[in-house]
């Protein structure tokens, strides 16, 4: 197997959906090119209808846009362009837009269209997956969605340059020229840096086309999304003097630094077994797999967080020091919060990675657990495997939502009709490497961390509120490891009561959920109401 990259293995690894899925649509930039690109690339589209939503009960009339943005280069090359970017703008009826807040969502990747936000937590209509086991096959069900943001806010689901009907534009009418403009689109937008201006663009003609430039403006960003949306709420208010009431993160990862998913190919970095650590004993709670089941869940996560931060880290610290006595005591008080085998413990040098415990967690039955979300478990693919090759979370609900997208943009939205939607762009490669504000010289080439965009963010606007939302059963980013990079941004303490949390007993997606779901709209339903500045 060819050997990856850190920054590959971690691309690889924040992908929201198996390989299977994610390969859907990675023919049309291969084919040949016409003369000249698309109409319907170059010049904005957009398709309008009406509809409604009961939001807990409460009636909302919407205006509904499915469409697309145009955006174009800077300096000499800015009339010409070069993304065409889609997205679903749902507006409340009756109310003064200028008063009316407005969110724009995003799933992550990164390259990811935002199918999963819009039909499983925001939008108006909402799929129904079984809670922790795979979804039959089609027909889905497609019902009202009474946890909509709608009723807080106006929302503006995005989707990723080149992901869903977003697309990357050539328009050259020489073909090799062409072949060389897409290449350097490439290079150009699918990249951290490159990605958050692509989203900037998006937002101020967003706002200006709508004219929501005085309307309360509010970022959401799901997995590599929260990546993209510290960037992004950087650019936007210190390049674009765009002031954001607020930023919302759902299953945060600013620093690639805190991933379980590589900690292998980067040596002595020890942080992502310790912040993992609280992951694994809840999921060994929830599969009923910990020598001595607790009466409940939060107080003993409490206690393992207490163990992670202090022994736990104390021991991985002392590397080869740590003698022979005190390893086995550390692999003893591992298996009590986590349930795996003493032996399997030490032999992994007490260091699991998160491909390792979802494999061997319930390997007494042949079982896989799964990634984004825990709970989910099946069948393993190769039992005798080091790590899971698949996630089962992802394969139960993937093609559910893929599936009711597809219909409902077309059926009841209007837009695609013989489109092709892509779950997530056609990405060679995405440049990890990012320059972080007040740094001199090119972009850094070491492992990305956009602490301090967010940081500066909230220095440049000390009114900027950000509000952290993450499950108890994520591995893809484990929810103390969030914890950490929040009590770790390099701000004033006057700036720490800015920053809320909230957890759910549930996954990556915790929407998922719906109990987590219900909790989550009401949280980020309040969120928005006490920060609009709306009187």
């Amino acid at each position: 197997m060819r050997k990856l990259s850190l920054a590959a293995a971690l691309a690889a690894a924040l992908l929201l959906s198996t390989a299977a899925v994610a390969g859907s649509g990675k023919k049309d930039d291969k084919a040949k090119p016409e003369a000249k690109p698309d109409a319907s690339l170059v010049e904005p589209q957009a398709s309008t209808t009406d509809g409604s939503v009961s939001v807990e009960g409460h009636r909302v009339d919407y205006k509904a846009v499915a469409g697309t943005l145009v955006l174009h280069g800077t300096g000499d090359k800015e009339d010409e362009p070069q993304v065409s970017m889609f997205y679903v703008a749902y507006m409340k009826k009756g109310v003064d837009p200028s008063k009316r807040p407005v969110t724009f969502i995003y799933n992550g990747g990164p390259g990811s269209a935002t199918v999963w936000l819009h039909m499983g937590a925001f939008g108006p209509k909402r799929v129904v997956t079984n809670d922790d086991s795979h979804t039959p096959a089609a027909p889905y069900g497609l019902i009202n969605n009474d946890y909509s943001l709608l009723d807080a806010s106006d929302v503006v689901f995005i989707d990723a340059p080149g992901a869903g009907f977003s697309r990357l534009i050539a328009n050259d009418e020489d073909k090799s020229k062409r072949a060389e403009q897409m290449k350097d689109r490439r290079k150009a937008i699918y990249g951290v840096d490159g990605d958050a201006h692509a989203f900037a663009q998006f937002v101020t003609r967003f706002l200006s086309k709508y004219d929501r430039w005085n309307s309360p403006k509010y970022l959401f960003g799901e997995s590599y999304g929260t990546t993209r949306s510290a960037v992004l709420a950087n650019i936007l208010e210190n390049e674009d003097s765009v002031d954001l009431n607020g930023v919302i993160l759902l299953s945060q990862i600013l620093s690639f630094d805190t991933s379980i998913d590589g900690p292998d190919f980067n040596p002595g970095i020890d942080l992502p077994y310790e912040l993992a650590l609280p992951t694994y004993a809840a999921t060994a709670f929830y599969h009923h797999k910990l020598p001595q089941q607790p009466a409940a869940l939060e107080p003993f996560l409490q206690e393992v967080e207490q163990y992670a931060m202090g022994g736990y880290t104390q021991a991985l610290m002392a590397g080869s020091r740590l003698g022979d006595a005190q390893k086995q005591a550390v692999a003893e008080k591992l298996h009590q919060y986590t349930g795996l085998p003493v032996a399997y413990l030490l032999k992994a040098n007490l260091r699991v990675t998160g491909g390792m415990f979802e494999h061997e967690l319930q390997t007494d039955g042949d079982t896989t657990t799964g990634r984004l979300d825990t709970r989910f478990s099946g069948p393993a693919i190769d039992p005798l495997s080091k790590d899971s090759e698949y996630d089962p979370q992802s394969s139960a609900i993937s093609s559910a939502y893929v599936a009711a997208f597809n219909d409902y943009v077309r059926t009841d939205l209007k837009f695609g009709k013989n489109r092709q939607y892509r779950l997530f762009a056609d990405i060679d490669h995405w440049d990890f490497s990012h320059k972080a504000p007040g740094a001199h010289g090119e972009a850094l080439q070491s492992s990305t961390n956009v602490m301090p965009d967010l940081a500066t963010a909230m220095k440049t606007n000390p009114n900027l509120k950000v509000y952290l939302n993450g499950g108890y059963y994520d591995l893809a980013t484990p929810f103390f490891a969030a914890d950490y990079e929040m009590h770790h941004l390099p701000i004033p303490a006057s700036l720490e009561s800015n920053i809320s949390y909230s957890w759910y007993p549930s996954g990556h997606m915790v929407y998922a959920h719906e109990p987590s779901l219900k909790l989550l709209h009401d949280n980020v339903a309040r969120f928005i109401e006490q920060t609009d500045n709306v009187k």
